[in-house]
């Protein structure tokens, strides 16, 4: 397990002017002084109990189309005989589905749900992992470019209504967002790496069918992941690879304005506490400036970020703490939620480690970070208090598993992706895009115990590609969720599943 040190804003993008033994000079002396000062936290820590295997298996009912072998593992012997195609279920059912098989190109990163002023409720999913991938799909009648758009009046029949093709939306990576509060769909033009900012801001308050451009604008400034305050005035784009992390203005939605933009950082997805105060940073790793290494130090940041939610003048974003963990892969997001008067975070890593060894990469001795439940009451003092694996994510189990032909690509290993929450006041039950393993659900009743609860998973051929944020339909008791190849899926939760998400 690795501790980082924290260290504060040190400004804002004019920064990254200056020359590079000039910026190493200030930055190893910043750094020598926050060690003797002590002026912020340092890491915070984990339970010295915690299990790298997987959690306990969910109950299924009878009649459920079961896994055959190990927890979250599609074996090669399934696709041989034919078991694969016929997908696999416990305590769940396919409601509804849309898209046509195309290889790289039928679902994406995100699935964002939305109910507007008539009361009609809409999904929005980005159509493939970057953009031209999906071009067959244009043929055959799938999914189509861009964004699309689902009137899920009747979530068994969904319906699309259009396809957004503006700059950002054609091809936002992981960066689409909808702020339920003020019903703003927005997103940032995004890469593997990263890309030119452009933003893309759309109203969907008045007829989720039909979005509205309000603007598209160069306001992002590097692009690949994205935040939004809760209420709404502030998009967060994470620029990853462009070492950008920057706050928009939303406050007009047809003229977006720059606040302020860090650099340095290596930041994903950044959540946010409901008063837009505190962010939940996941941190890919900081630029080993100081001792050489390509990327260190991954794990979650919280920032104090008080300045942008008061806008303040010359704002600054101030690290109150920085924690890693035994076992972590790519940090995606940590999506805030609380339990009674505690805070806590569910975070989840993508694929397995990039960074390390090159001779490593997809292997068997890949960690891959899986998921993890932290508590963050004391933003100074954050710790990891449960993880949340399957069996196919034990390292002692790799070895064996990853031959599967659903494990040997990055983009089809068991591995994590994106993991979300029904609501952030008191859930008890999170879902996740484990890519390899499909759509599963956990029970997190106990945030310390978190155990399986179900599960939904529809290979195609070549394995499960399940990597979008699934949303959720509480009052149908559904979930929504993405396969690259496969397409968008309404899952309807059963049993236990279905009463943990009305409790």
């Amino acid at each position: 397990m690795g501790y980082g040190i924290g260290h504060e804003d040190t400004g804002d993008a004019q920064d990254g002017r200056r020359s590079p033994g000039l910026r190493r000079m200030l930055l190893a002396l910043l750094a020598a002084v926050l060690v003797v000062t002590g002026a912020v936290a340092t890491a915070g820590s984990s339970r010295a109990d915690l299990s790298l295997s997987g959690v306990p298996e969910a109950s299924c009912a009878d009649g459920d189309l079961r896994e055959t072998s190990a927890q979250g593992r599609v074996p090669t012997s399934d696709y041989e005989s034919g078991r694969a195609a016929q997908g696999y279920r416990c305590n769940t059912v396919q409601v509804g589905h849309h898209g046509r098989r195309s290889v790289l190109g039928s679902g994406g990163y995100k699935v964002q749900r939305y109910t507007d002023v008539t009361g009609r409720t809409c999904a929005y999913y980005d159509s493939a992992l970057m953009v031209g991938l999906n071009i067959t799909t244009l043929l055959t009648g799938g999914a189509g470019l861009g964004v699309v758009v689902l009137d899920m009046t009747d979530p068994a029949r969904p319906v699309k209504t259009a396809n957004l093709i503006t700059p950002a939306m054609l091809q936002p990576h992981e960066s689409l967002l909808v702020n339920e509060k003020r019903g703003l769909l927005a997103a940032v033009m995004g890469t593997l790496g990263t890309a030119p900012g452009v933003l893309d801001v759309y109203d969907v308050s008045q007829d989720c069918r039909r979005p509205r451009l309000m603007s598209t604008t160069l306001s992002g400034v590097m692009g690949h992941e994205s935040g939004f305050s809760p209420d709404g005035q502030t998009f967060w784009t994470a620029g990853a690879a462009g070492f950008t992390l920057t706050a928009v203005d939303l406050a007009e939605p047809r003229r977006p304005r720059i606040l302020h933009t860090k650099t340095g950082v290596v930041y994903h997805g950044v959540r946010l506490s409901d008063d837009g105060r505190t962010m939940y940073a996941a941190n890919i790793g900081s630029p080993g400036i100081l001792d050489g290494t390509v990327l260190n130090g991954a794990g979650l940041d919280i920032l104090d970020v008080s300045d942008i939610q008061d806008r303040r003048s010359a704002p600054r974003l101030r690290l109150l703490s920085r924690l890693t963990w035994e076992e972590s892969s790519i940090p995606q997001v940590a999506e805030p939620f609380t339990r009674g008067s505690r805070r806590y975070v569910f975070e989840v890593d993508e694929f397995s480690d990039l960074f390390g060894d090159i001779t490593q990469f997809n292997s068997a001795r890949s960690p891959v970070g899986a998921a993890r439940i932290i508590d963050v009451t004391d933003p100074r003092a954050p710790v990891v208090v449960s993880n949340v694996r399957l069996d196919v994510h034990d390292p002692l189990l790799r070895g064996e598993v990853m031959g599967d032909r659903g494990a040997r690509m990055i983009v089809r290993s068991y591995t994590g992706h994106y993991c979300s929450l029904p609501t952030r006041d008191d859930p008890q039950i999170a879902a996740c895009s484990m890519v390899g393993s499909g759509l599963r659900l956990f029970d997190i009743s106990d945030v310390e115990r978190p155990r399986e609860v179900g599960y939904f998973n529809q290979p195609g051929p070549d394995g499960a590609a399940a990597m979008s944020q699934p949303a959720w339909d509480v009052e149908r008791g559904e979930v929504w969720y993405t396969d690259m190849d496969e397409g968008f899926f309404s899952v309807g939760l059963r049993g236990p599943a279905a009463a943990l998400l009305q409790r």
